[in-house]
């Protein structure tokens, strides 16, 4: 039986997409092809699959040794191109960083990416498209599940919300690519709202225009609530409490996020982007611009018809990213990988 040691140090930061999506990953491959794969984590030793989840230097010091016995996947969580406005770095530490990113996918046997819009991308990069393949992420609807309107109630009371607020969810780390500043603006002009961001500076005063969206938050309305960092088993219920997950992002890869409110039956509205369109379809609501933001807002509140239909995307979108779906994903990936090795 092959051995796929997944290599991570994604949770050791918290708030951050990418620890969510490793673990759902390993939790699926875990329990989905046991009586196919042992899968081990984190463990000093080569094995016939390394799955490489973050590109740290140790992990790239190892691949060489690690093809002496198997084969190298590495995910692709991001590009250069993406981390532009997450964290601010000197100039030429970037140039540095951006070639270090590079240079890890390209050492690769294989990559995954979990938005097909990245393949153009990587192969601009000189990336053969046959190394790379396309898997989703996933959410156990076991941690994210939609909940009765009693359990919703003792939610938004132990929360401190009114029970008949109508409630506007954002959710990741205070980035300026995330647009926080969007998302309070848009609070101001919609008072009798409340408006929820979950989420951090997981990384300090390092994340880009700090100074700027610290600035923004402690002068923010009063309809808007900050939670810092959450615990991932408390997103449940504030995923619940809410009326709808809205995401003014300028730009994403696979945002947990999506998934997890999908699980919880929660609509979506989102910014208009064309890395989306390949993953999301027609199961949420977009926007150009802070004006179609409020519109969509506005409607969602005060039209139930619109509101139910917007619900039912998210429900199919939920049920598109089913476990089956992405395990078969996987269990084909991994069986291509290790036979095309030669085994």
């Amino acid at each position: 039986m092959p051995t796929i040691n997944m290599l991570s140090s994604a949770d050791k930061v918290k708030g951050q997409g990418v620890g969510s999506a490793y673990l759902e990953q390993v939790n699926l491959v875990q329990n989905g092809l046991d009586k196919e794969y042992k899968v081990v984590i984190n463990k000093r030793a080569r094995t016939e699959i390394m799955h490489y989840h973050t590109i740290d230097l140790k992990h790239y010091l190892s691949i060489p040794f690690a093809k002496r016995k198997g084969v190298t996947v590495g995910y692709v969580h991001f590009l250069p191109e993406t981390i532009e406005g997450s964290i601010k770095l000197p100039n030429f530490i970037k140039k540095i960083f951006y070639k270090y990113i590079i240079s890890f996918y390209r050492n690769m046997d294989y990559l995954v990416t979990v938005n097909p819009n990245f393949i153009p991308k990587l192969e601009a990069y000189d990336i053969q498209k046959k190394k790379i393949t396309y898997i989703p992420n996933y959410v156990s609807d076991e941690k994210f599940y939609n909940l009765s309107n009693e359990e919703k109630y003792n939610a938004k009371e132990k929360l401190k919300i009114a029970k008949d607020a109508f409630v506007v969810l954002g959710v990741g780390q205070i980035q300026t690519r995330k647009g926080v500043i969007d998302f309070i603006n848009i609070a101001k002009k919609l008072p009798e709202i409340q408006f929820i961001w979950a989420g951090g500076f997981s990384f300090g005063n390092i994340t880009d225009g700090y100074k700027e969206l610290k600035k923004e938050m402690d002068n923010s309305p009063k309809n808007i609530l900050f939670t810092g960092i959450v615990e991932r088993d408390l997103m449940n219920d504030i995923y619940n409490v809410s009326d709808v997950l809205f995401m003014p992002s300028y730009n994403e890869l696979f945002p947990m996020s999506i998934l997890e409110a999908m699980n919880t039956y929660t609509p979506i509205l989102l910014r208009d982007l064309e890395l989306y369109e390949g993953i999301l379809f027609d199961y949420y609501l977009r926007e150009h611009d802070n004006e179609g933001f409020v519109k969509a807002i506005l409607k969602l509140k005060n039209d139930s018809s619109y509101y139910d239909q917007a619900k039912e995307k998210a429900i199919r979108g939920h049920n598109f990213y089913s476990k089956d779906s992405v395990l078969g994903m996987w269990k084909t990936f991994y069986k291509k990988v290790w036979r095309i090795k030669g085994r």
